[in-house]
């Protein structure tokens, strides 16, 4: 059994999303802010979306490459628990923004070959958690959420300073093999939640927890 494994579902907009997230056991919910996402909300939505999550559960915000003016925007309107870096943000970036911001920061890290896990250290230090997703395909127009796995050996057994997700193509009928071959003890899931793009499902819900945590 995996209990222990933390999920966090991303990309939600709609009220009845964050209840299924919560009734399914999530550990944090995600609210994208990226206007080529299908999953994008304005801050209104979002900061009623934000005050209906249950206390126990981290609300965390998707920006990419935010100016300083939206990010301040962004925590002035929606009650937040973590800000998750999804662009070309680089360490200094970052941190900067973490301390702008007074919260949690992730920072997304793309990985298709073995020579991108170079960039993961620099992080450490600037960010309080790290995202291991999937490199953008050249050409594509959103920086995640784009329903792809990468080559999950290329991490198996390797370990960072700080806590780190899996992200990238997940759903429920990969979740237990990728814990079982990544040692992940965090999954981020969106698409592979999802009936369509950027309408999430409660049974999809339910089964990725059941799968991911045995």
């Amino acid at each position: 059994m995996t209990q222990d494994i933390r999920i966090k579902m991303c990309g939600l907009t709609q009220p009845a999303d964050v209840a299924a997230a919560a009734a399914a056991g999530a550990d944090y919910v995600g609210f994208v802010f990226f206007g080529r996402s299908p999953r994008n909300i304005s801050l209104r939505d979002a900061a009623m979306l934000s005050q209906t999550t249950p206390a126990a559960i981290t609300r965390v915000a998707l920006v990419v490459d935010a100016t300083d003016a939206e990010l301040d925007a962004l925590v002035q309107a929606v009650p937040l628990d973590m800000l998750q870096l999804h662009g070309t943000e680089a360490p200094a970036r970052a941190a900067q923004i973490r301390a702008r911001c007074g919260l949690p920061v992730m920072k997304a890290v793309g990985i298709a070959e073995a020579g991108d896990l170079a960039q993961i250290d620099a992080y450490a230090g600037a960010v309080d958690q790290l995202l291991i997703d999937a490199k953008p395909p050249k050409g594509a127009a959103r920086p995640g959420g784009n329903a792809l796995a990468f080559d999950w050996s290329l991490i198996a057994g390797r370990d960072w300073a700080l806590p780190w997700m899996l992200a990238g193509g997940l759903t429920p009928d990969n979740a237990a093999e990728a814990v079982q071959r990544t040692g992940a003890r965090q999954l981020d899931v969106s698409s592979g939640i999802e009936s369509a793009p950027g309408v999430k499902d409660a049974d999809l819900m339910r089964a990725f927890v059941r799968a991911a945590r045995g």
